[in-house]
């Protein structure tokens, strides 16, 4: 395993990593917030 430490503190295993869990978070975030935005205009849409 590589020993070089990125300006981020992290090797280039660990930001790999991190990013994977990190793009993993915003995709869920993201399809929850479509999901709610959906939900709210079935119940009191604000455009029409």
């Amino acid at each position: 395993m590589s020993n070089n430490r990125n300006i981020s503190g992290l090797t280039d295993e660990e930001a790999q990593e991190f990013h994977t869990y990190y793009m993993q978070g915003l995709i869920g975030f993201a399809m929850a917030a479509v999901i709610a935005h959906i939900l709210v205009w079935a119940w009191r849409p604000w455009f029409h």
